[in-house]
Parts: structure tokens; sequence; C-alpha cells
């Protein structure tokens, strides 16, 4: 009977002080607040048992009411502030009674310990998820109002607005308007204070703000105080003497900065003191918590640069290092399996188990970086002990993110020709990369449908088997799906994957694309506004299209249509890349047997290649004379033929006339061509 006679009595107790909160004497209520307050400090079964008993809204009528003593104010605004220590859902839950714009009316009072009571209420606030930060800027006063108090109150005020501004700067939007309104300078100003509480969430507000903002970038690096430059400020609070907390909110900043392209890479400030501390922050003497932000951070900053990926990776033995990050096990991981586990114990287990696994999401993350464009990187990367078996076993992962991050390290190290013929190879990683694909969501779909593409590319090992197993995953009907796809990212993954997969491969594989994929689709495809879906398909085309038998039996099958594909891109405006793609496939065509006739039997694409042979672009000359090449080819049955309706149609004297050319290429295959017709 005692879970349910144990509510009613603590309900019942409740009353003693809850009841005296609605008196008029001030001093009654005053005091029902002192104990209320003291009542909910430090428990959150407390806190909620509070806001169940309906006692919000008159916390804030007390708060509206202008006969409210300054005393009464403070401490009803102190009590709120502990109510939202609690959970999320008693933040949402004062959220929702409308405490936020009470609250940033309190901030114009006069009375100090009331604006720093609704300050430091505000700060807990606006570091939960749930805030809606919207409202700082829904009245154009709130946030000019929050900046001037950041330059002119004190310390523990400064602290809460930098805390509150940091938390409620989440778009491009935000960004601007707090440049526009000052931010900048002020925050240079508070970077140079003595006092630490204020330093450090003035520096994590001015990341958030450069945060790829390139306007805003630009003028916080060519921001100054005190006669310093602010980039040279992050740098002295990136010192050995200062905490690992500032060096790695500094080296942030500074990162930030670089890839909004505000300060170069090669800067001396990033070579040779962002990146150490980052690398640094990695180190095993570091908390789990900065190895995981240094880490990523570093991914960050390296991402695009050849030259930091290069320095990073020989830098203070970062390889092993990032290693040991997929090996971290958490204190608490041998408590599991002996018996019962309290609460409190199993919160502590799942906040082990996900900071063990945002450890191998930034190690990942790191790796996909180093590894992006250097081959002797990779190398060191992927012999690094167990990698690949960290790497298959979490695309299997429920997190998401995680997952994300292993397949982006291996989409890296994908890259690598020699690694596909080997380790992939060793590791059947297409096994679960296949398993991954399907029911992705469309960030993962993205990044593992670009690894496809480099697994399935000639030189893949799964290429000289025939009929490889992949083919079994449905691998096919996978990537024709892709093609379908409203992205055009995965649009452009589909036709490319199924592009390396068609080069030099068998009969049997070029079928079933094409059978799968549908002419239709191919029609489709060859009118899509990103130009490089086109260039794909004409590209996958191209690889259908190779080596006589399958040219012949192809077109057998498809010809009208491809023939009418072609036309149409012959015929619209497209670009001389483009174009030229479509010539080389009427090239391949004529290289064909039978497939021959398809051109010869059209006037109208005849009168093209005379066209483009003419053309002011050599690269479509010497496409238009190389298909007009394998048209004439003497050696061939039928050449006497076709020579004789192409000299009609004055083909002969056009390759006369291209002698004069001054492009060699042009020259050689000129010179071939008139060989045939002697």
């Amino acid at each position: 009977m005692v879970p349910i006679i144990q509510p009613y009595m603590e309900v019942e107790s409740n009353r003693l002080y809850l009841d005296p909160l609605y008196s008029s004497d001030p001093e009654t209520c005053l005091n029902a607040v002192i104990q209320l307050k003291n009542s909910v400090i430090g428990s959150n079964r407390q806190k909620g048992l509070v806001i169940k008993l309906g006692v919000l809204p008159r916390l804030l009528n007390i708060l509206g009411d202008e006969s409210s003593t300054t005393e009464l104010m403070v401490e009803t605004v102190v009590t709120i502030g502990s109510l939202v220590k609690g959970t999320d859902d008693h933040v949402k839950s004062l959220i929702d009674a409308g405490i936020i714009p009470v609250l940033l009316r309190g901030l114009a009072q006069n009375h100090a310990p009331y604006v720093e009571a609704c300050l430091r209420c505000l700060r807990t606030i606006f570091t939960c998820s749930l805030a809606p930060v919207d409202v700082l800027y829904s009245d154009q006063t709130i946030i000019p109002h929050l900046i001037g108090m950041a330059a002119n109150t004190g310390v523990s005020n400064r602290e809460c607005v930098t805390t509150i501004l940091k938390n409620a700067c989440t778009t491009s939007e935000h960004q601007n308007f707090l440049c526009n309104n000052g931010a900048v300078d002020a925050l240079a100003a508070l970077l140079s204070s003595s006092i630490y509480r204020v330093q450090l969430p003035s520096l994590r507000c001015l990341a958030q703000m450069c945060y790829q903002n390139k306007k805003v970038s630009s003028i916080i690096a060519t921001c100054s105080y005190g006669g310093k430059p602010i980039p040279d400020m992050l740098v002295m609070l990136m010192a050995r003497d200062k905490s690992t907390e500032m060096q790695l909110a500094s080296a942030k900043c500074m990162t930030y900065l670089c890839r909004a392209e505000a300060i170069s890479p090669n800067d001396s400030r990033i070579v040779f003191k962002t990146l150490p501390t980052l690398v640094r922050m990695c180190k095993k003497d570091q908390s789990p918590e900065e190895r995981v932000e240094g880490a990523e951070t570093l991914a960050y900053l390296t991402e695009v640069d050849t030259e930091l990926q290069r320095v990073a990776s020989i830098s203070d033995h970062l390889i092993p290092t990032l290693a040991e990050l997929l090996k971290y096990q958490p204190p608490s991981a041998g408590i599991v399996g002996t018996g019962a586990v309290s609460a409190t114990t199993m919160k502590k287990l799942e906040q082990e188990m996900r900071l063990e696994q945002e450890m191998k999401q930034a190690a990942f993350k790191a790796f996909a970086s180093l590894s992006a464009n250097d081959e002797e990187i990779r190398k060191k990367i992927i012999e690094t002990d167990f990698l690949m078996e960290h790497v298959v076993t979490v695309l299997s992962d429920p997190n998401p993110r995680l997952r994300l991050a292993a397949v982006r390290c291996l989409h890296s190290l994908s890259r690598s020709v020699q690694q596909l013929r080997t380790t992939f190879q060793d590791h059947a990683v297409w096994r679960p990369l296949m398993k991954l694909l399907h029911n992705a969501p469309d960030d993962i779909l993205t990044v593992a449908s670009s690894t496809l593409c480099n697994l399935l590319l000639e030189f893949s090992p799964s290429k000289e088997v025939p009929y490889y197993p992949i083919l079994e995953c449905g691998v096919v009907e996978l990537l024709c799906s892709l093609t379908k796809q409203e992205d055009p990212a995965l649009r452009l993954n589909g036709v490319w994957a199924l592009m390396n997969m068609a080069f030099q491969a068998d009969q049997k594989i070029k079928s079933q694309i094409l059978t799968t994929l549908g002419t239709d689709q191919i029609f489709h495809l060859l009118t899509d506004p990103d130009v490089n879906v086109l260039m794909k398909t004409l590209g996958l085309l191209r690889n259908l299209l190779s080596t006589k038998p399958h040219i012949d039996h192809i077109m057998g099958l498809h010809g009208n249509q491809i023939m009418q594909a072609i036309i149409l891109i012959l015929e619209g405006d497209h670009t001389t890349e483009v174009k030229e793609q479509a010539l080389c496939i009427l090239a391949n065509i004529a290289d064909g047997d039978s497939a021959k006739d398809f051109i010869m039997s059209n006037e109208d694409v005849l009168k093209k290649l005379t066209t483009y042979m003419m053309h002011s672009n050599v690269k479509l000359q010497i496409s238009a004379t190389f298909c007009i090449c394998n048209l004439s080819w003497n050696e061939e049955e039928g050449a006497l033929e076709r020579q004789a309706k192409l000299r009609d149609l004055g083909v002969q004297k056009l390759l006369q006339q291209l002698l004069t050319t001054t492009d060699t290429t042009l020259f050689d295959k000129v010179k071939t061509a008139l060989q045939q017709f002697t």
C-alpha cells in the first residue's frame, strides 16, 4: 500500500507551505517562497511534484504583481531558477507557462540582485536544447540590451549574458544580428578580462558566431582590442599555462576562422599553434570529453586542406593517438551483468556508453579528414591495428551518427586503388556496406553510395570474379533506385556506380543494368538539370556500348532508343563536354559490326557528324572524325558501300580540308580516316 499512500502524504505535507503562497500578506508569502525554494533544491523529484501541484502560475503572478516587494521577487526568481535546473520536462513546463518573457522584462529593472537572478535563470533555460532561442530575436531591443549588459555590468552578469548569447546563436541570421549589434567588440573586450569565468563563455560565444559564416569571420579576424587583433589574442589563450578547456575553445575559434577563409590554412598561427593544440587535446592525459572535442575539431580543420592533413598526420604520433579512441573502455564497463543495478548507476552507465560512442565517432571523423587526399596517409591509417574491424563492426551500429562517421572514414580510405585490391577485399567490406544502404537515412545513403562507387571501379577485385556475389545482394536494383531519388547527389552516385560497374563488364552484367534501369529512365536522366548526372549517364552508355559483340547485342535490343537519346543531346543546348561524350558514344556504336547500320541509315546523324567535323571546338572535331574513321574502316564487311555514301556526303573532302589543322591529335585522326578511303 506504500506506493499509493506516499504521494498523498507528500501533497498534504507540501500544502503546509504551498497554501501560504497565495496569501495577500507579503511577509507570509515571502516565507512560503523561501520554504518552497529550500524544498526543491537538489531534488528533481520534489521539483516535479511542485510543478504538478500547479504552483507555476502563482510564481509568475508574484513577478507580475506591482505590489510585490523586491525581496519577494528575487526569492521567487531564485526558486524558479532552481526549478529549471531539473529535467528537460521541468524546463519545458516553465517555458510553456510563459517564464521567458517575464524574465526578459525583469532585465529592465533597476534592482541589481533581481536582474542578476533573472539572468542566472535565463542562462539555465538557454543551456537546454528545448529553449526557444528565436524569442530573443522577436523583439529587436533584447539582443542589444544583453550586449550592453555584457559590457557594463558585473562579473556574474557578464558570464550569464555571454553564455545566453552563445546558446542563442544557432543560425547565420543570429550570427549576423549579433555582429551587427556590436557583439564582436564587446566579446573582444571580454577576452582580455582577467576573470576566467568571463573569458571562457566569451570565447565560446565568439566561436559560435564565426562558425561557417564568412562575413562574421572576416570581421572577427580583423577586429582588435587594445591594439591586439582577435586572432593574436586567441593564440595567447592557447598557451600551455591556460586551462585545457580554454586552449581547446581558442583552437576551435581559430579553426572556424580558418574554415570560413578569414585566416589562411598556411598561416603560422594555424600550422604552428592551432593544429598542435588540437593534436595535444587528443592525448590520453586529457579528459574523454576534451579528447572527443579535440579530435572532432581537428577533423574539421584538416577536412579540405591537403597540406594540413599531411602536417597533422606526422604530428606527435597522432594516428596511434586517434586509434586509442577506438579502444576506449568506460570505467564502469565491468558492472553490467553483476546483478541488480540502481537507477543512478544505470544512468552513469548510459552516459559512459554514450561517451564511448562519441570517442569512436570522433576518431572516425578525424581519420576520414586525414585520409581524404593522400595515399601515404591512407596506408598509415589503414595499417592501424584492427581499424577495419572497428569500421566494419560500426557499420551495423544502431547509432546513426556513429554509422555515418564510420562510412565517411571508409569512403576516404576507398579512394586508394591499392587498398581496394587488398584490405577491402580481405574484409569483404561490400557486405556490411550493402546492408547499410538498405533503408538508410539520406546523409548515410549519400556517403555509402559514394563509397560503393569506388568499390565498383574497374580495378575492384570483385569484378575479377564472374557474376560476383555483390550482384546477388541486389546492387543493380539498389543503384537503379538511387537514380530516381529527388536528391541530385543520390542520383549522381547511382548513375556513377552503374557507370563504374559497366566498365569492362561482361555482357550479362551490362544487360542486367540496361534491363533494370530501362531506356525510359535513361532518357529521364539525360534531361536531368544536374549536368554531373547527365555526364555520368553518358559515361554509363559509353561503357555499356564497348566491345564489338556487346555493342551489337545492346544496339540490337535498344538501338532505336539509344540513337534517339544521342540525337537529343547533339541537338540540345549543352556544353562542349556533354556533346563530346555523345559523339564518343556514336564512335563506339560505329565500332560495332551490325550496329554501324544505325548510324549509316540515319541521314540526320550523318549530317550532324559532318557539321561537328568542322566545328570551332577541336575536341568535337576529334570525336566526330574518330566516328567517321570507325564507319569507313576498310577491313570490315560493307566498307566500300559505307565509304561511297560518306563520300557522297562530302566527308572525304572535309577530311582533306582538316589536314591543315595544327592540332596533332586531330591531324592523326584525319590521316587515319583518309587512309581508309584510299
